[in-house]
């Protein structure tokens, strides 16, 4: 037992079912899923978990009906095809001592009808966001099919040997939808009272049970909070959870928050690092003090086992879930038994490589993490001593220089790292100058101290020259010179500041202030909601029809009601065309008219990067081995600055 964690690694029972500590990875979209089955891909995924020393992990959301499917990689639990892959992840889990439970949803209403060919179901035709699709309104044949899609995945994950299940009452999905006044308006038997509401969750859940036996472990994951209006509270769930569990036998309540729906509700769901550690920790407590000879799971933002162990200690939860976190280190559990909490890769609640992903429908992997989803083939063990100890010089101390240095160094490299700042970070240190964005700072501290840990040498104050670094003799040379701000001119503009003029010297920056935004990603916003916080009036311009395109929905939903609070003026589809006498001349894009913004005291343009390649240019021929990493190849995110020096890493 590691001394510093006492609850975390104490036992705990679900029904008969013995786990061996008390943190799980709950359930997450990993976009994994080959012809709407568990693939390969999860099996190393989740057996990198279970090895790590997890005790429980929850796969992802199993889908109960064609209707339901939602995604080109939604995994689907009604198939019996789905017994056999479902049986390779169980098998691979339980090899390395951890739990698998498995958690059926019929997602309902959001579920875009694409892929199954089929309408959108839902409670009301009440769509999830403008533009959303308009569902179908149930009837009781309908509501008879769903129930016999849980009962049969539910068979079918026990004969692949999952130790257990839940069923998804919360996140929005059909089952909240049914019970929310805010996705419920029928009239009939299953609308208006909460008695009514109830009425088909509790008849799903019922089947389940049933089919199950009374011994299999069987919960119900819910939303405790839906923060909307209206919509369910935890007032609501204390009184619900209790109805529910009196109705039919349930072994554990898992307790989240938020509905799927198109509001500042649905960026609490994976809350990002502008949101407080445990912010929703007062959830399950509540639910707790409803339940309390149930055991109660505890999610969202404990990135640190600390805080696991707080809440566990406090007897506010019995588990507490750590899903990012185990996606950024798999390891977590078996580094803190070591007593190595220093080695534990943090999760900085980006959201860039995780959730961002699943809405692209792209594969999830970890900005931190290059690792995560590529478990077979770098996964831990996987990084082989080089047949040939090289001297290797990074040039360039951002994330993608100090991880190609970090990954060179494991493999038994000679490294040594060139940084021409004062200290190491790059841009990592100009974003972690935002309040909101202040967990960036991991990006370089993390790396910075293994490299140190492994012995790289970094020097910092050093100009790389051409002929420098061809003096030095590497036999190989990775560049990671990253990027420079893209300058901008506009005709009668005396300047226009940067995003990192703007944070790095903001009193530079008058009181009212127009950010010009035409990166479509987080410099514009981020830095525009600085401003306003150091007390600037702030406008946003655009020549789109929407700020921050690029920026994941899950996060843009809470960044706009920060907007809001801080009364940040948003311009849509307008150009800055010239500044005249102190005002700026706007171009309305959607029809060529002119407008005039009076009173602006500076400009600050987000208009990306200029890639920093002047060196690879100049080296080019005159090193045998020369790689290039990062933004110095084109601007884009930490996120590929990252994998691209894990990736160099290994190819040395």
């Amino acid at each position: 037992m590691a001394p510093a964690f006492p609850h975390v690694f104490s036992p705990v029972r679900i029904g008969a079912l013995e786990l061996r500590n008390r943190i799980f990875v709950p359930a997450h979209t990993t976009n994994y899923g080959d012809d709407h089955l568990p693939s390969e891909r999860h099996v190393h995924y989740h057996a990198e978990k279970a090895r790590g020393g997890v005790g429980l992990i929850i796969f992802e959301a199993i889908r109960v009906h064609p209707t339901s499917i939602g995604r080109a990689q939604g995994v689907i639990g009604y198939d019996p095809r789905c017994v056999a892959p479902f049986r390779r992840v169980a098998d691979a889990v339980h090899a390395h001592g951890a739990s698998l439970f498995g958690q059926i949803v019929h997602v309902g209403r959001h579920a875009e009808g694409y892929f199954g060919r089929t309408a959108t179901w839902g409670a009301s035709p009440i769509p999830w966001a403008p533009g959303g699709p308009i569902p179908h309104e149930m009837n009781e044949d309908d509501m008879a099919a769903v129930i016999d899609g849980h009962v049969d995945s539910a068979r079918h994950l026990r004969e692949a040997g999952f130790d257990g299940l839940e069923v998804h009452f919360g996140h929005g999905h059909l089952l909240q939808q049914f019970m929310s006044p805010a996705s419920n308006v029928r009239t009939d038997a299953y609308g208006g009272s909460e008695e009514n509401r109830l009425r088909f969750p509790l008849k799903v859940l019922a089947a389940v049970r049933e089919a199950m036996g009374q011994d299999y472990p069987v919960g119900i994951r819910i939303s405790a909070e839906e923060f909307m209006t209206p919509g369910l509270s935890l007032a609501d769930m204390q009184r619900i959870v209790p109805v529910i569990a009196a109705a039919t036998p349930i072994h554990f309540v898992n307790v989240s928050h938020s509905a799927y729906h198109a509001s500042f509700s649905l960026a609490t769901q994976m809350a990002d690092m502008h949101f407080p550690r445990a912010a929703f920790r007062s959830l399950p407590a509540g639910i707790k003090a409803a339940v309390p000879h149930l055991p109660v799971f505890a999610v969202c933002r404990f990135n640190r086992l600390q805080l696991a162990e707080d809440v566990l200690a406090s007897g506010e939860a019995d588990l507490v879930g750590m899903a990012r976190a185990h996606i950024a280190d798999p390891m977590l559990l078996t580094k803190a038994r070591e007593g190595r909490l220093d080695d534990v890769r943090p999760c900085i609640a980006c959201n860039q490589g995780c959730i961002a992903m699943v809405e692209l429908h792209q594969p999830i992997t970890c900005l931190m993490n290059p690792t995560a989803g590529r478990e077979a083939e770098w996964g831990e063990g996987t990084l082989t001593p080089a047949p040939v100890r090289r001297r290797v010089l990074v040039v360039g101390g951002g994330p993608a220089g100090l991880e190609a240095a970090r990954v060179a160094a494991l493999r038994g490299h000679d490294v040594t790292l060139w940084e021409r700042a004062p200290e190491v970070g790059g841009q990592v240190n100009v974003a972690a100058r935002i309040a909101g964005r202040s967990e960036f700072t991991y990006a370089r501290t993390y790396f910075e101290e293994q490299c140190r840990t492994l012995e790289v040498r970094i020097e910092c104050g050093v100009e790389a020259t051409a002929e420098r670094v061809v003096a030095f003799g590497a036999d190989a040379v990775v560049l990671a010179t990253g990027a420079r701000p893209k300058p901008v001119a506009i005709p009668g503009a005396d300047r226009v500041f940067t995003v990192w003029d703007a944070l790095l010297e903001p009193d530079r920056i008058g009181r009212t202030v127009a950010v010009v935004e035409a990166d479509g990603n987080w410099p514009g916003v981020a830095t525009a909601e600085h401003l306003a916080d150091l007390g600037r009036t702030v406008t946003l311009i655009t020549g789109g029809s929407a700020y921050g395109g690029r920026i994941t929905i899950y996060s843009m939903l809470a960044v706009r009601q920060r907007f809001r609070d801080k009364r940040i003026r948003v311009m849509p589809l307008r150009a800055v065309r010239a500044v005249e006498q102190g005002t700026l001349v706007l171009e309305d894009v959607s029809t060529g008219a002119l407008e005039r913004l009076d009173g602006i005291d500076a400009i600050v343009a987000a208009a990306g990067g200029v890639a920093d390649d002047g060196l690879a240019n100049a080296l080019r021929g005159r090193v045998a081995d020369l790689r290039m990493v990062g933004d110095c190849v084109a601007p884009r995110t930490a996120l590929e600055a990252i994998f691209e020096g894990h990736a160099v890493g290994r190819a040395l």
